[in-house]
């Protein structure tokens, strides 16, 4: 008689929550930017020597879309869903993205959130599995 036992998780089983509690708070910190941007224009100044695809509003309501859909990922990698991962690694590295965009507005700000996403994507992608729900 064989019995199969479930994999164990290991010590690196952190890595994913601080994956999911980092998504959290980027969500959060790109919900407060997104805001700042959209109802208080006066907090992000664009000169015309930055490069920005769109004006100030529109990437405030970037980040705001964006920041409610990573930190409900988030909540959902800590909590072991197998789909958040994935959506997870995609939606960070949008993040990113949007942060090498907005690197003209707030440079040291997007500089640290790219340096954050980059430990977020290391977590999900290499240690993922481990925090997944059976």
């Amino acid at each position: 008689m064989t019995y199969h036992h479930a994999p164990r998780a290991t010590g690196w089983v952190g890595w994913v929550w601080f994956g999911g509690a980092m998504m959290i708070m980027a969500g959060l910190f790109n919900v407060i930017t997104g805001l700042a941007a959209v109802f208080a224009e006066r907090v992000y100044v664009q000169t015309s020597a930055r490069l920005l695809i769109f004006d100030v509003t529109t990437w405030g309501w970037v980040h705001l879309v964006l920041g409610v859909l990573v930190l409900a990922t988030g909540v959902a990698v800590m909590v072991g869903q197998n789909w958040a991962r994935v959506v997870g690694v995609v939606l960070v590295m949008l993040n990113a993205l949007t942060q090498l965009t907005w690197i003209a507005v707030n440079p040291w700000w997007s500089l640290a959130v790219i340096a954050i996403d980059v430990l977020v994507l290391y977590a999900l992608i290499v240690h993922g599995r481990e925090a997944r729900l059976d």
